[in-house]
């Protein structure tokens, strides 16, 4: 994916210092690339730690998880104009696996929440994937240690909540629960 750029001449550090701090950009070559905010340690955290426990799961068995970069182009059939890259992802058909990513819906998609992100993660995305079908879409929360589980059923998500004392089960895997306590052990 293209960084987008800012428009104007060759920029130095001194300009780079006088944009505004909610966003994020690159400097190279004099060239201003676009990006977004780098997540905090907490985050890192948890994804590792929910990547760990899914991964362990899958060894031997047909489904993949993988962990963001990893594009996700929703309606590469028509489009193609819907490429989102969540925190992880869960794909069980290895048909969908091309180049960098996934196209089509992923089996379970897992986003974690971030100050800057939460309200695309709990509304647009939450439309997006349920729109798209993916099965199984995870919320977690690491400051408030929650996730909020949502599965497709008849194309509408219905959820559940869990805390960092439950095993939550992961409905696209069976046999799959994921230990809450360690995935907030951060």
């Amino acid at each position: 994916m293209e960084a987008l750029r800012k428009e104007a001449e060759h920029y130095t550090y001194a300009d780079y210092c006088k944009w505004d701090d909610d966003e994020r950009w690159e400097l190279i070559n004099g060239e201003a690339y676009a990006m977004a905010p780098a997540p905090a340690w907490e985050h890192q955290d948890v994804s590792g730690n929910l990547f760990l426990q899914l991964r362990q799961f899958l060894d031997g068995k047909p489904c993949k998880v993988f962990a963001a970069p990893f594009d996700v182009r929703l309606n590469a059939d028509s489009y193609d104009d819907t490429v989102v890259q969540p925190d992880i992802v869960v794909i069980c058909d290895r048909a969908k696996l091309s180049g960098t990513g996934c196209v089509g819906a992923p089996d379970m998609v897992i986003e974690i929440l971030s100050p800057s992100t939460t309200r695309h993660d709990t509304h647009t995305k939450f439309r997006l994937y349920q729109e798209f079908g993916v099965r199984e879409y995870w919320i977690v929360n690491p400051d408030a240690k929650t996730l909020t589980v949502h599965v497709l059923e008849n194309g509408k998500y219905y959820t559940s909540t869990y805390t960092d004392t439950d095993i939550a089960p992961v409905h696209v895997l069976e046999g799959c629960e994921i230990v809450l306590e360690k995935v907030f052990a951060g």
